[in-house]
């Protein structure tokens, strides 16, 4: 159920693709720094889910994929999809450190407050995703600003190297990946003629068990969900969660992710 139906929703019930707007205003929702669109549950102050697209993407093609909205909403989660800044001509995000262009984080602190003036978002409640570039973000975000959301929940990207010496923490992050993904291999890869290179997976992931303090490498726990295999740390510093997912699929947002990482954050403390 939706309270404030948006273009797009309107148009994808009718069968139609269409253009995202912003809740029930046409148009994007317009902000100093960039813009967002964004779809509203049937509740009053909604917990909120920012998820970032990939490179190349944009905002409207974020809400065009119903399959991770509609469960959201359901969830009873507002869904924000915020606009890249432009990067060689293309829709992305300005995440690795050193790299001219958008204070991505001021960015979406502005989106996010402006959500909260506008359409009574709950501010304490954000979770901050993305997919692929947009995961990127996400996991550079959470390094030099963890504070920054309440959770963090990367679809198919990590670190660039070189890795960063370290992050600040805790974190609670919930990271998803596929385990045929060649676009951003677990192990990494070469861009850009060896210009750049894709991290390890694993070992972006050692770099949040030492930020949470976590007092082994070994996970303390495995667990299915459908077709999702899942293993977890625990033993960290208090505030701290810290759980991977892989599935049997490549480079996508995997049906069934909504509804997995909100039991997830729903089960953290204060989620």
């Amino acid at each position: 159920m939706i309270r404030e139906m948006t273009l797009a929703t309107g148009l994808a019930l009718a069968g139609q693709s269409g253009l995202a707007a912003c809740a029930d205003l046409e148009g994007m929702c317009e902000i100093a720094s960039g813009g967002y669109h964004i779809e509203l549950p049937e509740d009053e102050n909604p917990p909120l889910v920012v998820f970032l697209h990939g490179y190349g993407g944009t905002a409207t093609g974020t809400l065009k994929n119903r399959g991770m909205v509609d469960p959201l909403l359901a969830r009873g989660y507002a869904v924000m999809a915020p606009e890249g800044s432009e990067r060689n001509g293309r829709q992305s995000w300005n995440f690795f450190p050193g790299w001219e262009g958008r204070d991505e984080t001021a960015f979406l602190t502005e989106a996010v407050q402006d959500a909260a003036d506008r359409f009574g978002v709950d501010t304490d409640r954000v979770v901050l995703g993305g997919f692929s570039a947009g995961a990127f973000m996400v996991y550079y975000l959470a390094c030099a600003a963890p504070d920054t959301f309440s959770a963090y929940v990367p679809v198919s990207g990590g670190f660039w190297r070189p890795d960063p010496e370290s992050c600040d923490g805790p974190i609670r992050m919930f990271h998803t990946h596929g385990w045929t993904d060649n676009v951003v291999p677990l192990e990494g890869r070469l861009l850009g003629g060896g210009r750049f290179h894709q991290g390890d997976i694993f070992a972006g992931l050692e770099i949040w068990r030492i930020a949470n303090g976590c007092v082994d490498t070994k996970p303390s726990g495995f667990s299915t969900t459908g077709p999702f295999m899942r293993r977890y740390w625990s033993g960290c510093d208090e505030g701290s969660a810290l759980e991977f997912a892989l599935f049997p699929g490549g480079h996508s947002v995997p049906k069934g992710w909504a509804d997995m990482m909100i039991d997830w954050y729903e089960g953290l403390p204060g989620g």
